[in-house]
């Protein structure tokens, strides 16, 4: 249970509700211990002396003495439960930090479906455990060495059964937690695939629509859910056995208890109060085991998703980002690339670029073109650092990538993607979201730079227009200018447009490209359609991760092509705007 342990803490800034919550199970044991005593004294004393005044005595005793056991037990169980609400609320916060400090590359392997397991239901399973190890576990190894006590006390014979019968459990528990751990292992990774096919499904289910592909995705969804179905019957299964094995060993324990001791009684060893005592510290004591194998079941699956999360917590991000420098640092806007190559999974993994040189001087425009999988969107994601160069050198204003720390590079380097990405809030809430305490002034700015202002003027509440989960009561074009807003809002060095305007028609794309030419920066844009690129200072032709060519458009035209064949195919096609 090493990955639990580590998890413990979590637990330390509720020391006081972890030490309560034990004491107070400790009353209720004590007092449920009490109560096989009172029985003998019931039986003992008061029917075989036919005195009733013991009788009443003893039982109105007993029922104090329940409820403080009550009163004990209740405690115990807030006490738990606080401190195993706080625990889970602190690791799910602290694993939803640790996501958000990881690197590009940690995140693709990690996976997104996997995830929001591991903060959701990896998180809970460990939650119940930690809950009721405060209750449960705490009061099953009282109650078994309190039962084992008072039984030695009251009568030594019988109780050489608990030595005959406890290594039989031990054993048997121990068989199932080795087959049960690694069952539960494969559960929570099944679950990972079904998150991750519901997700996507989810997210794309426009498109499904669209494509009549329903039944595919239903299809697609059953084979996950019933391999985890199947895992989970697989688990349950070998598990079940636990609690059959703990019944038989205490039906034998009860056997072996009433034939030893009644001959015992009718030899006039032992008394009838004191057989009944016995047999009740029997049963509490099989009872404790059997609590113990319920929990050493629930502890398997949840030290299978400690393991998941400690996974998490252990990862290092793969980017190093410097120390914390001066906040006046501010950027030109010089981009050059010297001989990079880039892999996406180290050096081992097929190359993504390959020897890319070029240099950027501060405010001019870099077009990037190429066809699909081309490496246009790996590159522009070198600059603001998501992912390292595996071989070469970036630079910014003459220094290393690698020597800013994450502040300076991410505050003046402004990225707008294909996808765009909005949060559920307001309009303006969105546009601001790099800068929050930008001016409402600022935002209506950048969203007129961006082509936002007229269609956002036109909703009933303006600016204040609620967004709905990424953005569905947006059409693609809008999300992507509102995005475009957003990146300008930051006023940065760099701007990056990765195929950003792919959704909005060409007049309103000119408009654009209109509106940053006045803006101060340097400019990376990633395009399918020739017609972003004819205006800018230099031009990017990547063929296969390679720099197959690089100038203005009018020296592309006569010296490269694949630039040709591109602009002469979408010519055709009626695809460049005309002027």
């Amino acid at each position: 249970m090493s990955a639990l342990r580590r998890l413990a803490g979590f637990l330390k800034p509720y020391r006081l509700w972890v030490i309560l919550a034990p004491l107070f199970m400790a009353i209720e044991v004590a007092m449920d211990l009490l109560q096989p005593r009172l029985v003998q004294r019931v039986i003992d004393v008061g029917i075989a002396n036919d005195d009733s005044t013991v009788i009443i005595q003893t039982g109105l005793l007993m029922v104090g003495i329940a409820v403080i056991g009550l009163a004990g037990g209740a405690l115990c169980t807030v006490f738990a439960l606080l401190a195993a609400q706080h625990f889970s609320a602190d690791l799910r916060g602290e694993l939803f930090r640790k996501v958000q400090q990881l690197s590009f590359g940690n995140l693709d392997r990690l996976e997104t479906g996997s995830l929001i397991t591991r903060l959701t239901t990896d998180v809970t399973q460990v939650q119940d455990v930690v809950s009721m190890l405060l209750r449960i576990m705490v009061r099953a190894p009282l109650l078994l060495v309190g039962s084992l006590v008072m039984a030695f006390l009251t009568s030594p014979q019988l109780s050489l059964l608990f030595v005959v019968l406890m290594p039989v459990i031990v054993i048997a528990l121990s068989l199932i937690f080795r087959r049960v751990y690694p069952l539960f292992s494969k559960v929570q990774s099944r679950l990972d695939q079904v998150n991750t096919v519901m997700q996507e499904n989810l997210a794309g289910v426009r498109v499904v629509r669209a494509f009549a592909r329903a039944e595919h995705e239903v299809a697609r969804f059953a084979g996950v859910n019933t391999e985890l179905m199947d895992r989970n019957i697989a688990a349950v299964r070998t598990s079940a056995v636990t609690m059959p094995v703990m019944i038989l060993i205490v039906n034998l324990g009860i056997v072996g208890t009433i034939w030893f001791g009644g001959l015992q009684v009718e030899s006039g060893g032992l008394q009838v109060g004191e057989l009944v005592a016995f047999l009740n510290y029997l049963l509490q004591g099989m009872i404790a085991l059997g609590i113990v194998s319920f929990l050493i079941v629930r502890m398997a699956r949840a030290e299978a998703s400690a393991l998941r999360i400690n996974e998490v917590l252990d990862s290092k991000p793969d980017i190093q980002f410097a120390p914390a420098s001066r906040d006046d640092i501010t950027l030109r806007g010089e981009v050059e690339f010297r001989d990079v190559g880039f892999t996406y999974h180290g050096e081992a993994a097929l190359p993504v670029l390959h020897d890319i040189s070029f240099r950027a001087s501060p405010g001019e425009t870099v077009a990037i073109l190429g066809a699909t999988g081309s490496g246009k969107t790996s590159l522009v994601q070198l600059i603001p650092r998501f992912y390292d160069v595996t071989s070469g050198r970036l630079l910014l204003d003459d220094l290393d990538v690698r020597e800013y720390d994450e502040r300076t590079l991410h505050r003046q380097i402004g990225v707008a993607l294909q996808e765009s990405i909005l949060f559920t809030g307001t309009i303006r809430d969105n546009i601001r979201y790099g800068l929050p305490e930008a001016s409402d002034a600022e935002v209506e700015r950048v969203a007129r730079m961006a082509q936002a202002h007229d269609f956002v003027s036109g909703f009933e509440l303006g600016y204040d227009t609620q967004v709905g989960q990424r953005g569905v009561n947006l059409s693609g074009g809008q999300k992507q200018r509102l995005a475009i807003a957003r990146a300008l809002l930051m006023q940065p060095a760099i701007l990056i447009l990765d195929d950003s305007t792919s959704a909005v028609d060409v007049a309103t794309e000119a408009h654009i490209q209109e509106a940053l030419a006045s803006f101060p920066h340097t400019r990376f844009i990633v395009a399918q359609r020739i017609s972003s690129v004819l205006g800018a200072d230099q031009i990017l032709v990547l063929d296969e991760g390679r720099l197959a060519g690089r100038g203005t458009h009018e020296e592309l035209m006569e010296t490269n092509d694949i630039y040709r064949e591109i602009y002469t195919t979408q010519m055709e096609r009626g695809v460049v705007a005309r002027g």
